[in-house]
């Protein structure tokens, strides 16, 4: 019950709900484009994803010097329908709609292409 009390309060804070829930809509994501989807700055995005890594809910890699966040494979019934109901539920949202506006014409500023 501890882990999933803190996956639950991972997903708190607005900032970590836009997050996760740009990720269950659009899949993989740079941290730099996360940034730029929310107005906010990489460190402050960076930080946000930590504390969802932490709790099991994001997973990254690295690709030079980007990271690309997503979702976890989820291994969990409440993993599972957190996901479904991020993608489904607040995926309807308007603001997470505008996030995902934001974030279809984001691109890193240093990435070529």
């Amino acid at each position: 019950m501890k882990d999933e009390a803190g996956l639950l309060r991972s997903l708190g804070e607005p900032t970590r709900l836009r997050l996760a829930a740009l990720l269950a809509a659009h899949g993989e994501t740079c941290v730099c484009a996360l940034a730029g989807a929310l107005g906010e700055a990489d460190f402050k995005i960076s930080r946000h994803l930590g504390i969802l890594k932490s709790a099991g809910f994001v997973e990254c890699r690295r690709e030079g010097t980007w990271m690309h966040y997503r979702l976890v494979r989820p291994q969990g019934l409440l993993v599972k329908f957190m996901q479904r109901c991020l993608r489904e539920c607040l995926g309807r949202h308007p603001g997470i709609k505008r996030d995902l506006k934001r974030l279809s014409g984001a691109r890193c500023p240093t990435k070529k292409g």
